[in-house]
């Protein structure tokens, strides 16, 4: 795979797995983070370069792909992979909480696709992957914020791919389900279910790069169950929620476990 690729919140969990992924397959990776001293330590890691990068900033970010470009060349593929995740009662999260939300997880995937179509179009090639997630059409109780996020990745990145379609360039969305990241620390899978790793969404990345496509879920078989699931009354819907603990799971958490986490995305 003889492709330049650069990757947002690339420090640790997904961003990492799918710079490490990519890597293996021959991609020429560059990774930033705004955590300067992790990705530093994760570019060392896997033999790649690493920038600091804050993607609510369009200086940091556009200086981001000139520097990738200059140690790399004309990059093929941008990540969009950096977010975050509060969780909890609406009532409670703060408003310093949801603008910190809708700003890195709106806003930079807005920004990031923007600088990297400006480049792409011009040459008539490229790839925006923007990391979207389940959550962004399935709905649940105490993760307001971040369905609203991620809603908003998804019909962000279904727009623009069909503004560009013509035009040499493709614009897709992952929609991984509940992945064994930081993000969800502290919580518990649905009954029944397995949470994905970071490689499993890595490895769906790595396919899309080889096979572009409008969007992928992760699992597949999840996206195929969601969809189907929409044309379900509401009281079914309700009643699959409760059976599974989706009524309770980002409510009723363990706040100690989530510490650590809910300080760096406030910091």
């Amino acid at each position: 795979m003889s492709k330049v690729v650069a990757i947002t919140g690339a420090a640790r969990g997904i961003g990492l797995a799918t710079a490490r992924a990519l890597k293996a397959r021959g991609a020429t990776v560059v990774i930033g983070d705004i955590d300067e001293t992790a990705v530093k330590e994760a570019a060392e890691s896997l033999g790649v370069t690493g920038l600091a990068l804050d993607v609510t900033s369009r200086e940091s970010f556009a200086a981001f792909l000139d520097k990738a470009e200059e140690a790399a060349g004309p990059l093929d593929v941008v990540v969009n992979n950096a977010g975050i995740m509060p969780i909890g009662p609406v009532t409670d999260e703060s408003d310093a909480d949801a603008r910190r939300c809708i700003d890195i997880n709106v806003h930079g995937v807005m920004l990031g696709t923007k600088l990297a179509l400006d480049r792409m179009l011009p040459r008539g090639r490229g790839h925006v992957i923007n990391i979207a997630s389940l959550a962004g059409v399935m709905f649940t109780p105490g993760l307001a914020l971040y369905n609203a996020s991620k809603a908003a990745v998804v019909g962000f990145t279904e727009a623009t791919r069909l503004e560009v379609l013509d035009r040499g360039v493709h614009v897709s969305a992952v929609l991984p389900t509940f992945t064994n990241t930081e993000l969800t620390a502290g919580t518990r899978s649905p009954k029944g279910q397995k949470n994905c790793e970071p490689e499993d969404i890595a490895a769906a990345v790595v396919e899309l790069v080889g096979r572009p496509r409008p969007q992928v879920a992760v699992p597949k078989k999840l996206g195929t169950q969601v969809r189907l699931g929409a044309l379900l009354p509401e009281r079914v819907r309700q009643a699959t929620s409760r059976r599974l603990g989706l009524d309770k799971i980002f409510l009723d958490y363990d706040e100690e476990a989530r510490k650590t986490y809910n300080e760096r995305i406030r910091s």
